[in-house]
């Protein structure tokens, strides 16, 4: 990395919220990461324990199937896609990846290129899907309000994440956010937590990570259980198909006169 290139990472970003490192900063990359971590795994123990039978995906397949077929795969291949990358950049330190010969520039390049084909993908997927919610009849009556503010708090994190990489990479010049977002990702798990690192953030980076966290506290309460429970089996088993009620009742035809009427 040229000294450019550090100095930019390093310096506070032109773009940055008003919280630095007091009260503000404070409760947004300290508190608030520690209170979404524990709602979300409280959370998801409490949904098991009393609410198993509202452990489900409500599946409207039912109702409408032709843009189920388009988006659903969409979103989920995006999704895929879009949860390795954070593995990998956020989990993953930067030595690591050097060390096994990956310079800054391929990495880079490989992870904006992926990242921003995933998000796409995610996006394109979720505005499909919110459609045929909004506009097949059966499907929007199914829908409650719960769920229209998981899809909002969705959208709005996918968006943000789209921006930041868009503004940071495109617009800003690049941004390497492996020597301040990820690290501060990391010492939150690791129980030392460096609000410093994200104060000095692009402020697209930062509400992207306030979205997320919000969206993980809200997590165990919506429909999005689903994926911590979905078995490996899905991906290889055949499509479920649904047909109507056969007409005929039993394996032989009914006698003159037993017939069955309407």
């Amino acid at each position: 990395m040229t000294a450019a290139a550090q100095a930019a990472t390093t310096a506070p970003h032109t773009l940055t919220t008003a919280a630095g490192t007091g009260t503000g900063g404070i409760l947004l990359w300290v508190v608030l990461p520690y209170l979404a971590l524990a709602v979300f795994v409280l959370g998801h123990v409490w949904r098991y324990r009393y609410d198993k039978f509202g452990w489900t995906t409500r599946s409207s397949q039912l109702y409408e199937n032709r843009l189920l077929r388009i988006g659903s795969p969409l979103f989920h291949f995006g999704v895929l896609v879009v949860l390795l990358g954070h593995i990998g950049g956020l989990v993953v330190p930067k030595s690591w990846t050097e060390a096994a010969g990956i310079g800054e520039d391929a990495y880079h390049a490989t992870a904006v290129a992926l990242g921003t084909v995933a998000g796409v993908c995610t996006l394109g997927g979720l505005a499909i899907l919110v459609y045929r919610r909004r506009t097949v009849g059966p499907v929007f009556s199914a829908t409650t309000r719960n769920d229209k503010a998981m899809y909002a708090s969705l959208t709005a994190t996918i968006v943000l994440g789209l921006a930041a990489t868009v503004a940071a990479n495109l617009v800003g010049g690049g941004y390497d956010y492996r020597e301040t977002i990820s690290v501060w990702f990391r010492s939150i798990f690791s129980l030392r937590p460096d609000p410093d690192r994200m104060t000095g953030a692009p402020i697209l980076f930062q509400l992207h990570a306030i979205s997320a966290m919000l969206l993980f506290a809200a997590w165990p309460f919506t429909r999005l259980v689903h994926m911590l429970t979905a078995p490996v089996g899905y991906l290889t088993r055949p499509y479920i198909v649904y047909r109507s009620r056969d007409t005929r009742l039993g394996a032989r035809a009914p006698r003159r006169g037993w017939e069955r009427i309407g």
